[in-house]
């Protein structure tokens, strides 16, 4: 098994509710999951006022502020917690990087001080660990639970991971997730003079794996497609790709939006990626993909 792949335990399968407050899904809307008493309220950053009028917003639980970091333009997320949401969010407009907002409670008020400081603590180390954004806060948090109590927010923390895609929000989703029965069966190849990149596909895009190998130099003709320049830039700017020797390396598994873009960087030129990547047999993912 390739030790790059990621293992998880599959989400059972679930019924989400979304209401649209305005009828348009990029507005103000609430979600809520079948037999759970969690309830996620969203908004983006112009209907703050219309969000904190919910009543929702006078319970507690945890938020999350998105945007993009001036810094380097990454997605970047802040994440807390609050007795009161709406009080706790008021202090927020300070900050001017997000444009989005999410927060969750519970239907029930069973939420205390120790269960969302709990929370919060294990999403700030979940979004750090999936790499997808900056985690702009300053310091983690975090509470000791019983064990009764950590097992019942291990749940909340599930079904937050089930409803943050369904709300366009992908931080917290591990760049690479496959199970272990199909994981070897789903490895891809890209091998270019004495280089080699490994990968996989996932229900985001196309995922090449730590430790591949590109070409440490862009082909002439990448000059024609400034777009492949750049990325690689991007990828080696961040620390992505790393020289090392002849080649440059993959230092962390890499998301990308198609097989040909992964392709692209591997080669340092532009590159057919359903027919460059093959798997251990030697067919092609376009072969693969016409089965």
């Amino acid at each position: 098994m390739n030790s790059n792949v990621i293992l998880f335990n599959p989400m059972p399968s679930a019924t989400i509710k979304i209401f649209l407050v305005h009828g348009d899904a990029k507005r103000l809307r609430t979600a809520e999951l079948s037999n759970w008493t969690g309830k996620a309220v969203a908004a983006p950053r112009n209907e703050f006022d219309g969000l904190l009028a919910r009543d929702e917003a006078a319970g507690s639980g945890v938020y999350f502020l998105t945007g993009l970091d001036p810094e380097t333009g990454r997605s970047a997320v802040y994440i807390g917690e609050a007795e009161a949401i709406r009080d706790r969010l008021k202090s927020h407009l300070e900050k001017d990087f997000w444009n989005h907002i999410v927060f969750f409670v519970s239907k029930d008020e069973n939420l205390t001080k120790a269960h969302i400081r709990y929370l919060e603590g294990r999403l700030i180390e979940q979004a750090k660990q999936a790499g997808r954004a900056v985690v702009t806060n300053s310091q983690g948090s975090g509470a000791k639970l019983p064990e009764s109590d950590r097992e019942d927010m291990e749940i909340f923390l599930q079904k937050i991971h089930q409803l943050m895609p369904a709300l366009g929000t992908d931080f917290l989703v591990p760049t690479t997730v496959h199970q272990e029965a199909t994981a070897k069966k789903d490895i891809l190849i890209y091998e270019l003079k004495g280089l080699k990149a490994t990968a996989t596909q996932n229900a985001a895009g196309f995922v090449v794996f730590k430790n591949s190998q590109a070409a440490l130099e862009e082909r002439p003709a990448a000059h024609k497609y400034p777009w492949v320049v750049n990325f690689r830039k991007r990828l080696i700017d961040d620390g992505t790709l790393v020289a090392n020797g002849k080649a440059l390396t993959f230092s962390k598994d890499t998301e990308f939006p198609s097989p040909s873009t992964a392709a692209a960087v591997v080669c340092g030129g532009t590159a057919n990626g359903l027919t460059v990547w093959k798997n251990k047999d030697g067919k092609t993912l376009k072969e693969l993909e016409s089965v």
